[in-house]
This record gives C-alpha cells, structure tokens and sequence, in this order.
C-alpha cells in the first residue's frame, strides 16, 4: 500500500516543523539536561516562555543561559513533596503546558524524604503532586514522560506495597514507575474530560537516548551495557526529544502515547505508538490514582467533579 502524504509528513517530522509559540508559557521538569533541555531550549526559540523547573538552581541557570529565548528557573525538587507544594504556591498566571520530564533511572534502592521509594516516588508521586496542584492554571495540556521500559518488571503497580521492601531491584522499581506515569496519564484525562475542562493528558516515551541518565543505574555492568548501547543503538538527546515536543504541540486526542516510529521504537521520527495491557487499564488507573492522593496528601486539582465511566482513547 502506497504511503500517504499525512504519514510521510509524520515520519518526516522533526524540530524545525514546531509551530510559534509566542505567548505561551511551559514548565518543564528536569530542564538542565538531556531530552528535557533539549524540549525546553526547542520550545524557547518556538516562542515559548519556558521555566526551567530543577533541583540544582544553579545548573538550572547554565543551562538556560545556554538557551535563544524567554526562560526563568525556579527550584524544584520532585523527591520532596514540600518542594513540589511550595513550587506549586508560587505559580500565580496562567500555565500552557506543564511538561512531566524529569526522572531518575535504575538507582540503589534508596527513600524520598518522605520515605517513598526513591523512583516511585520521583518519576511518579512528584509528577502527579504537581500537576495536580497546578491544575487550576493550566490551559492547553500535561505532557507525562515514560519509557518503552513500562512493560518490564512485574508488568503492574504493586498495590500492596509500592515501595518494594524486600523485593526492590532497581529495574523492577524504574518499570513500575514509569506504568505509573502511563496510568496516571490515562486517569488523568478520564477526569479532565469528565470535568468538562479542554486540558489534554498525553505521554511519551524518548526511544533509547542517549543521555546522562543512565550513568546512575546501580549495577557497574548495567553502566557498561547502556554505555555502548548508547554508542551503537540510541538516538541522541536532541532525537530522543522529538516525541515529547510532538505531544507538547501536535492536535493529538487526550491519553495519547507518542513515541519514535522506527524499528522497535528505539529511534525515529515521532508516531503515536502502543502500550501494555497493564498501562490502559482504567481500573488500575484509578485505583492508582486513589492511592497516590493517599500517599501525597494532595488530591483532584479541579474543583468540578470527574465523571465516572468517561471513555477515552
């Protein structure tokens, strides 16, 4: 079958077909370095005014000056809560897009501050703490990065105990938390839509990028094997950015999940691509969701109710 114009114009697709920006504002998450620097300084010379969001101000500022275009950072800490609450309290205008970037990979199992599992409690509970509270400002939609490693572990959230003791291995706890991004994604825009508001959840995952993530995993070996891989398969950071620009900026339904188009989904242009059994389902959606506002103190960010049993894609 003949290739139609529109998919040869979404494998093409890249950075110099972002649209202008101007006016809009994004935060994005972990913006200092790899796919999140490269989405951040993308945005910026789209237009955009980007708030760089990171822990270490300091190399918030190198990076953003690094940057052509409007940027500001602030201090944002996603392993302690009480830095996601007083980032939140500050943000007093309207938010266009809030980028969920920033997550740590495959680290000794370690605790949050307020003693999560130090993934778990990252890559998801900070992600979903912020959003939440920054709901009532935003206006366009939440951009949630997971990663094609969302299938392995034990392939679903442990209810009975999120923080894996006495079972922690370092990719079991990184896969979990990353079908947490997927399925607070999926819930999220359950609610949006029964909430009548036109804010869109969607996900996406880099491919296999090379970047500084993977220098942190805990197993020496594991280090050795991502750093070739990194030489020999990944795309890099700037290819490993492209589907979280798409989702940040293409008219895509709500709970999307966008990915590199190439073989395996490693590298490529950005295509909506698929997700475990495990990630679309809207009860372990939910029951997540319950779950996280248990663990976070922080709850629906929407003063109108979601609506039970709102389909999406």
């Amino acid at each position: 079958m003949a290739e139609t114009n529109e998919a040869r114009g979404a494998r093409r697709w890249n950075v110099d077909r972002l649209p202008d920006l101007s006016g809009r504002t994004a935060v994005v998450t972990g913006a200092n370095s790899g796919i999140g620097f490269m989405a951040a300084a993308a945005l910026a010379r789209s237009g955009a005014h980007v708030v760089f969001a990171v822990r270490d101000p300091a190399r918030g500022a190198a990076a953003a000056g690094r940057v052509s275009g409007s940027t500001e950072v602030r201090r944002l800490d996603l392993a302690d809560l009480d830095s996601v609450r007083e980032f939140a309290a500050g943000w007093d205008r309207p938010l266009d897009l809030l980028v969920n970037n920033a997550g740590v990979m495959m680290l000794p199992e370690g605790r949050t501050k307020q003693g999560f599992e130090t993934q778990f409690g990252t890559n998801h509970l900070g992600h979903f703490a912020l959003t939440n509270l920054l709901l009532p400002h935003l206006t366009d939609r939440v951009v949630t990065v997971s990663s094609g490693l969302h299938r392995g572990g034990d392939g679903r959230i442990s209810f009975d105990d999120v923080n894996l003791r006495g079972r922690y291995t370092p990719t079991r706890a990184y896969a979990q938390s990353k079908l947490a991004n997927l399925l607070f994604t999926l819930e999220l825009q359950r609610r949006l839509t029964g909430a009548g508001s036109g804010v869109r959840a969607l996900a996406a995952h880099p491919g296999y990028a090379a970047t500084n993530l993977q220098s942190h995993a805990a197993n020496p070996l594991a280090r050795v094997f991502m750093g070739v891989g990194n030489k020999v398969f990944a795309q890099d950071d700037k290819g490993g950015s492209l589907p979280t620009l798409f989702a940040a900026t293409q008219d895509l339904p709500g709970a999307s999940y966008v990915g590199p188009g190439g073989l395996g989904e490693m590298r490529g242009a950005p295509a909506l691509v698929g997700r475990s059994a495990a990630a679309s389902d809207p009860e372990a959606a939910r029951r997540l969701w319950m779950l996280s506002e248990e663990l976070t103190g922080v709850t629906w960010g929407l003063a109108a109710p979601a609506t039970e049993g709102v389909d999406t894609v």
